[in-house]
């Protein structure tokens, strides 16, 4: 059972607490769909001034919506478009202060300034990409950035290739 903990100490004490919780949570499970929204929701508790956080799969065409906290969302995104899109098709991890800057932009949220898309890679193969949004331009920083990478890799690890989610 998880027990919500007061996290204390420095933002990088706080953050290696979360993966430490984490890694307690997805330990043994096999199922993608409970790890995930497990992880959605570890996120959404620990992560401030954020309004949504979770997970576009891969089914080998397009992002599809999975386990998430927040509004509604944006089922589908086609690879290359939006934030989501062309973080999944770079497979790099895009760090945006200003997502009406950004050309494409797809607005699921019309609360959401900022967003921070890290993509879920294993193997070489790509299942999907951790996706977060702020209502706070610039929310999200390089700490933040490293955290998330390491929080998407421990994730990644205990996730199957092809993805299996149930």
């Amino acid at each position: 059972m998880f027990h919500a903990a007061e996290l204390a100490g420095s933002r990088e004490e706080q953050q290696n607490e979360v993966l430490s919780q984490l890694q307690a949570l997805i330990e043994g499970e096999r199922s993608a769909a409970a790890n995930l929204a497990n992880a959605s929701a570890l996120l959404h508790y620990f992560l401030q001034d954020i309004n949504w956080v979770g997970f576009y799969l891969f089914d080998g065409r397009e992002l599809v919506l999975g386990p998430f906290q927040g509004l509604p969302a944006c089922i589908r995104i086609p690879m290359g478009k939006g934030v989501c899109g062309t973080s999944a098709e770079r497979r790099e991890t895009l760090r945006i202060e200003d997502v009406h800057a950004f050309p494409g932009h797809i607005a699921c949220d019309a609360a959401s300034n900022s967003e921070i898309v890290i993509p879920l890679v294993k193997e070489g193969q790509l299942l999907g990409v951790l996706d977060i949004d702020s209502p706070l331009k610039g929310r999200f920083d390089e700490l933040d950035q490293s955290f998330l990478e390491r929080f998407a890799g421990l994730l990644t690890e205990q996730l199957e290739t092809p993805l299996a989610l149930f």
